[in-house]
């Protein structure tokens, strides 16, 4: 309990955060009585419109007569195909993250000369301030590398000598900075989480000019800096995917009110990774991890189809694993018959599972995929559409890459910082209204009582007043 109330006894205190969830509860009814769209959500599942971009599309379904109508799923960066982005990398044997950062934030493929000096940019820029790493990472470690993101990144403003200029040209400079930064905070803050919560060896790598962002991750994460091409463009590749994702993700949209409001780049930046550290946005492949060793733990071949499915009939019911009811890689708010980066991903992922020891685990989670959609229509008499997004396979990307789970998350945000700015850019330039949407005030109206005649009886003072006696 928090110094500044060690002097409430544990029973008032648990008494008076039950008043507090009757004052704070509001009826569902009311909800559907004054249409009000909880999540920003349409009854239907989709977003409410509530702005325009260039930046990105995800597509999954379309609307006819008011039905939504089940398609492939489409990512575009800028309008280009992500399968075409990655194709095209893997065709001529190259890094494509840095790729897809320029084209994010300046909305065109970069020239040859274009990449070449934007790489040379991001490569000299991975540095960071003198004494940064002691002062900000070492002598403040975190339990949570999300954490030690969002806190660094607010630090950084500290060490701009002109940080709350606005100017499109001087929030591309921060936003490339943060682009190159993050990893080097990442990999850092790792480190030292090691020696002081883990109580293992910590090595910090002076940064090595001329990686790619997917190299310098492997070279500061590994303890003997080594590494693969291949183990680099994989790594790369899930960068590619993770890049961007439309404005209406949680951590984008909290970017983009931020950024409404005329605030610092790194506030806006840091509001994103605080939304991601949300285990409802950005921690699903950790969750998917958990899921396989709940599997590993109650199944005895997780290769056998009718073993898998009797699992997860029981995770279904909540009867197995986190008992939440949910098999975490399968479904998506967009997506109903396949995720485009998922797809990639797979395909990928198989290349490298038998070389690594890892074609079990790679089989039960196909068979996860497989066998999901039927069961959970059979078990929740449900025909919606579910198909396998992108945390399905990445968690097993990472572990074959040998990754700690703590940077699963994240990897996430390093590789979405690219996406976040370029809707941090776009709202400057086209939003031009603070971001501000309207709530219904539902309290009861009450006299104010003098002090001396005041009681503390939630039970008696409930907010909640049915809708036939408003």
């Amino acid at each position: 309990m928090p110094t500044y109330i060690e002097n409430v006894t544990a029973d008032n205190f648990t008494e008076l955060c039950s008043e507090l969830k009757s004052y704070s509860s509001v009826a569902p009814e009311y909800f559907d009585r004054f249409e009000v769209k909880r999540g920003l959500r349409n009854r239907d599942g989709s977003g409410v419109m509530a702005g325009l971009t260039k930046v990105c599309s995800v597509e999954g379904y379309y609307i006819d007569d008011g039905e939504r109508k089940p398609v492939e799923g489409h990512l575009t960066y800028r309008g280009i195909d992500i399968n075409d982005l990655v194709d095209g990398c893997i065709k001529e044997n190259r890094f494509g993250y840095e790729e897809v950062a320029w084209l994010l934030l300046f909305g065109h493929l970069p020239t040859k000369s274009q990449l070449d000096d934007f790489n040379k940019l991001l490569s000299d820029s991975r540095d960071l301030p003198e004494d940064f790493i002691e002062d900000m990472i070492m002598k403040a470690p975190s339990p949570n590398i999300m954490n030690k993101l969002e806190r660094s990144v607010l630090s950084l403003y500290s060490y701009d000598s002109n940080p709350d200029d606005i100017s499109i040209e001087n929030v591309v400079r921060q936003s490339v900075q943060l682009i190159a930064q993050l990893p080097t905070i990442m990999t850092y803050a790792y480190q030292v989480k090691r020696r002081y919560y883990l109580k293992k060896s910590m090595y910090l790598h002076p940064v090595k000019p001329g990686l790619s962002t997917a190299e310098t991750i492997l070279y500061n994460t590994r303890s003997n800096r080594k590494f693969t091409d291949e183990e680099a463009k994989l790594l790369d590749l899930c960068l590619m995917i993770h890049a961007e994702h439309g404005g209406g993700n949680n951590s984008a949209f909290a970017t983009r009110v931020l950024t409404s409001s005329g605030t610092d780049t790194y506030a806006a930046i840091s509001a994103g990774i605080g939304s991601l550290k949300g285990p409802r946005h950005g921690g699903a492949n950790l969750k998917v991890a958990e899921m396989m060793n709940y599997m590993k733990a109650d199944v005895k071949d997780i290769t056998d189809e009718g073993q898998v499915a009797d699992f997860l009939k029981k995770i279904i019911n909540r009867e197995a694993g986190d008992k939440s009811g949910l098999v975490y890689g399968m479904g998506h708010a967009v997506y109903t018959l396949s995720d485009p980066r998922q797809k990639i991903l797979k395909r990928e992922a198989i290349k490298l599972a038998e070389e690594k020891g890892f074609a079990d685990e790679f089989k039960a989670l196909d068979l996860i995929e497989k066998l999901t959609p039927e069961i959970f229509a059979s078990e929740k008499n449900n025909n919606k559409k579910i198909c396998a997004n992108v945390d399905l396979y990445s968690g097993l990307i990472y572990q074959m890459l040998g990754i700690p789970e703590d940077l699963y998350t994240p990897l996430f945000a390093i590789a979405r910082v690219a996406g976040w700015s370029a809707h941090r850019i776009e709202e400057l330039i086209s939003g031009n209204r603070v971001i501000r949407p309207a709530y219904k005030n539902m309290a009861v109206p009450k006299e104010y009582a003098p002090i001396d005649e005041r009681i503390s009886n939630f039970k008696k003072s409930s907010e909640y007043v049915p809708l036939d006696e408003r």
